[in-house]
């Protein structure tokens, strides 16, 4: 099971996928410690999400955990998951009300971040971590 989960296709260009997703998730971990006033505990008590500490700082961990995982290509399909459901909890608790508030056009522009960052790991989940990762160095 833990090979089926490492498997990963001989395609290079996933490395970009990787890229993009990794190094925006690790940086937004990052900053949810660096500005936890506008960016973590305290956008979480804005939002009026319950427990806001602990749930800043959760999702601060993951991100820069998962965000890392997916740089160097290990367990990317299993670091994949925890920010699919970090991006679709973030739609929920932000773009909703924009949405109701301001129309789709409005939504669409605010969600394109997060249009990206959803869809990249959805890709990495499906594909694995490509040519260029410790995944398939590890099944060889």
């Amino acid at each position: 099971m833990f090979r089926k989960l490492l498997s990963t296709d001989r395609d290079s260009a996933t490395i970009l996928i990787r890229l993009m997703v990794g190094v925006v998730f690790l940086s937004e971990g990052v900053q949810k410690f660096l500005f936890p006033d506008d960016r973590g505990v305290g956008r979480f008590e804005k939002l009026g999400l319950p427990e806001p500490e602990m749930l800043g700082n959760l999702v601060g961990f993951i991100e820069i955990n998962c965000g890392f995982l997916i740089l160097v290509g290990l367990v990317t399909r299993l670091a994949a998951a925890p920010l699919i459901i970090i991006m679709l909890s973030a739609f929920l608790a932000t773009k909703v009300e924009i949405l109701a508030d301001q129309g789709v056009w409005e939504m669409l522009h605010a969600s394109r971040t997060d249009w990206a960052m959803l869809l990249g790991s959805i890709f990495l989940l499906i594909k694995g971590g490509g040519r260029w990762s410790t995944d398939r160095l590890l099944v060889k």
